[in-house]
């Protein structure tokens, strides 16, 4: 294991070289979890407007994001290497907007398991924003995608989170 030197703790995901590995749970307990997580996609209101109304020649932008974000978050551990492959038991992507330029993106992840699913809950948000994004791009470059942040967690040996 490593320390981490900005505050002294152990890092469990470097082995006794330095060197990344994937942490063992396997002495973990099965708990069940959450994890949300949120992002925001700024855009022009002509473009909000759009695909609200399913004006975007694509199709149906939000319904696509949906499914982008929902397999996103079942393929994590392909994307992020120290991740585990988890049995998801439910991914719910919601999408409401501010009515002028922000889109908003949240997600819920479950699982009954050995480690948490933050990291698909962040996951699915940005796949979901992205596919907003590429199904946008044609009429809109300029669009922002951010802050992503976890709000909450459940479950685990370090308890529960949530964002204040």
């Amino acid at each position: 294991m490593s320390r981490d030197e900005r505050n002294g703790e152990t890092l469990s995901h470097f082995n006794e070289q330095g060197r990344a590995k994937m942490v063992d749970i396997s002495e973990k307990e099965e708990t069940a979890r959450t994890a949300a997580a949120r992002t925001t996609v700024t855009m022009s209101p002509d473009t909000l407007g759009r695909i609200k109304s399913g004006g975007i020649a694509k199709g149906d932008v939000l319904a696509v994001a949906q499914v982008a974000g929902i397999m996103a978050a079942k393929n994590t551990s392909a994307w992020i290497p120290m991740c585990h492959p988890l049995p998801l038991t439910g991914v719910n992507i919601a999408f409401s907007d501010n009515g002028s330029n922000e889109l908003y993106i949240e997600a819920l992840v479950k699982t009954k398991g050995l480690t948490g699913v933050e990291m698909e809950a962040l996951t699915a948000v940005s796949a979901a924003a992205l596919t907003v994004y590429d199904m946008c791009k044609a009429m809109q470059k300029d669009m922002g995608i951010g802050p992503t942040e976890l709000v909450s967690k459940t479950g685990g040996i370090n308890g529960d989170y949530s964002r204040t």
